[in-house]
């Protein structure tokens, strides 16, 4: 058997997970679809970006693989990413606080379970906080990879497996992680920690529409 036969396989597989949890959002108050490829879900975005004027980047890194930077600013859209290069710490401040009240604001999960709750764990808690309440809307991007099976404690043991260790690592942290790789759990030691914030959406927060992009490809940590 050939390798694309066995990878078109896995695809239906995942579809078909992903189908079933794009229900389970739903029943959650999310709006809720899956795109077959990471060209749909942008596509996706700039159309539901269509009607905004300023929209924020979370950091994500799901996100960051759909390239539309360049597209939404030749759209005329202001981008409010605190990621760009060469800020200064007063003007990354601004940035975060601008996206708590942005048109859109983009970001990803770093879990999701097979019960549609979307769980992070952040740093600053500027994602998680603009994913809860203040933008006009919120889409989150979220490949296969993200999905868990066996709910939240699942799907937090993922966020310390791979998003936390990496993220730390990605960002210069000096953390236990980011030298080796695996969680210790130094939160309650550690002043350069990033798992300070952890999150769960049981419910589509009650003021915020939301849409939840399920990609099936593997996208970001």
């Amino acid at each position: 058997m050939e390798q694309s036969t066995v990878n078109e396989m896995l695809a239906w597989q995942s579809g078909v997970r992903l189908e079933a949890v794009a229900k389970k959002l739903q029943t959650r108050g999310f709006e809720a679809e899956v795109c077959a490829t990471r060209e749909a879900a942008r596509e996706r975005v700039l159309d539901l970006a269509k009607e905004a004027t300023t929209i924020g980047f979370g950091g994500s890194l799901s996100v960051a693989c759909l390239n539309l930077t360049r597209a939404l600013r030749d759209a005329g859209k202001e981008i409010l990413n605190h990621g760009f290069p060469n800020l200064s710490a007063e003007e990354k401040m601004e940035i975060m606080r601008r996206q708590l009240t942005c048109d859109l604001f983009l970001s990803s999960t770093n879990a999701l379970t097979e019960e549609g709750e979307l769980v992070n764990i952040d740093g600053n808690g500027n994602r998680v906080a603009a994913m809860i309440f203040g933008p006009k809307r919120v889409v989150v991007v979220a490949g296969r990879n993200k999905l868990v099976t066996g709910g939240v404690p699942a799907a937090i043991a993922r966020i310390a497996a791979v998003a936390g260790p990496v993220n730390a690592y990605r960002l210069g942290k000096k953390t236990p992680c980011a030298a080796t790789g695996t969680c210790v759990d130094c939160a309650r030691a550690n002043e350069e920690t990033i798992c300070r914030v952890t999150t769960v959406l049981r419910r589509r927060p009650r003021c915020t529409p939301f849409t939840v992009l399920l990609v099936n490809e593997d996208l970001g940590l």
